[in-house]
């Protein structure tokens, strides 16, 4: 197979735009990788496996050994320190043929437990998406993102200027399109598609291809916790009126829990710090938790579960898709609008605010008794499947002309 980057080297036609590609493209591939995060590494799994390995990748991350020892061997990719290279992303923009935004919660205000200034996400989103049209005049889709939260006047400003830059858009929840629609975007540049990680069924996911069996004996509640949730000052309460819930359920039959970290290392209070904190405060209940390398192993934790109940996103994503129950501890917009694609409203309790204990109590095992619950959110998951696949596809026909394109109805959907 010759890459682009090989043919960029004998090609002198090119216009001043860059050469038209032919079998292979050099694609700017965006996120957040290289932070120990589970979810935003499958993200990258999965548009990689979609987009496909006849292309060269340039991908940002923040532990470029990492990424690059994880997918070099399958993929011709290129790959770039996020935090410590910042100057050469402009090199790279104008040596690619496109930009692609590769799904994750990234038009948004920043939290107070990140450490960073509210805005600093949404700055540097404009600093790119800018260049890449203006300077590097390079064609950006956004795929699959969320939009949100975005609570002031000055990020609902800078959110604009980022999303009405890109040529094509595609949100992964109602909430994150109406907030453009607000923004001011062309309708015909949006898209309303499920959060990519849906593409994949239980075998691309270390999992069989039919949902797992019960567990059996021991009731085995799958646990993840995020610390990250809006209202910091409640993470010590909630904490303990989870506490409350799982003592409940303990009292009246055997129970185990599993940890699901979905991030381990690269911050303070990462995922596996928590849960290890956390079960060690409840020593009569059995309980395990050890870090995770990769998707497939919270996957086959997940799959020997009786029921998940997490913060994550992706850690319900993995779930539901496997056929398991779940219980939504919702910590942020993007859960709320997953809670309510699944109609999850009855097995959801949002941590940033006071909730019963006995409520939470009664969702475990309701959706653990559920005979039903993992079947039907196995077939939600076949169904968003479906439209990915019908989504990619017309992805991968706008990668042949994306200067072409002005919206989605050109690509003949």
């Amino acid at each position: 197979m010759i890459h682009l980057r090989q043919r960029r080297e004998a090609d002198q036609t090119g216009t001043e735009n860059g050469p038209t590609p032919a079998e292979a493209l050099d694609v700017l591939l965006l996120g957040t990788h290289g932070q120990a995060n589970i979810g935003d590494e499958l993200l990258l799994e999965t548009f990689l496996a979609q987009l496909g390995p006849d292309h060269h990748y340039r991908v940002n991350s923040y532990d470029p050994a990492a990424t690059r020892g994880r997918f070099g061997d399958r993929y011709d990719i290129e790959v770039f320190d996020t935090a410590g290279d910042r100057l050469s992303l402009l090199g790279h923009l104008r040596r690619c043929d496109l930009v692609v935004f590769a799904g994750g919660s990234i038009v948004k205000e920043l939290g107070t437990t990140t450490g960073r200034r509210r805005h600093a996400t949404l700055v540097m989103l404009l600093a790119v998406v800018t260049a890449a049209r203006l300077v590097a005049r390079r064609p950006v889709l956004m795929s699959n993102i969320g939009v949100g939260p975005i609570g002031t006047r000055p990020g609902r400003v800078l959110a604009g200027l980022v999303l009405r830059q890109a040529s094509l858009v595609a949100l992964r929840d109602a909430a994150s399109y109406e907030h453009c629609r607000r923004l001011g975007c062309v309708p015909s540049r949006l898209r309303l598609v499920p959060d990519a990680v849906w593409a994949n069924d239980g075998a691309a996911l270390g999992a069989g291809s039919t949902p797992a069996e019960r567990s059996g004996g021991r009731l085995r509640i799958g646990l993840n916790l995020n610390r990250d949730i809006a209202a910091a000052e409640r993470w010590d309460d909630l904490l303990d009126e989870l506490r409350q819930a799982l003592l409940r359920i303990a009292s009246t039959r055997p129970i185990e829990i599993v940890g699901l970290p979905m991030q381990t290392g690269f911050k303070a209070d990462d995922d596996l710090e928590m849960l290890r904190a956390f079960l060690a405060s409840l020593p009569d209940i059995p309980s395990s938790v050890r870090a995770a390398g990769d998707h497939a192993e919270i996957t086959t934790r997940a799959a020997g579960c009786d029921v998940v109940v997490a913060e994550r996103l992706h850690a319900l994503v993995i779930a539901a898709i496997i056929g398991r129950p779940v219980v939504a501890l919702s910590y942020d917009p993007k859960v709320d609008q997953l809670v309510a694609q699944l109609d999850l409203t009855e097995r959801a309790v949002d941590v940033n605010e006071p909730f019963d204990p006995a409520r939470l109590d009664r969702m475990i095992a309701e959706a653990a008794d559920d005979r039903c619950e993992g079947a039907r959110l196995a077939a939600a998951a076949a169904t968003k499947r479906d439209t990915l696949d019908r989504y990619f596809a017309d992805i991968r026909r706008w990668l042949a002309r994306p200067r072409a394109v002005a919206g989605w109805s050109d690509l003949g959907r």
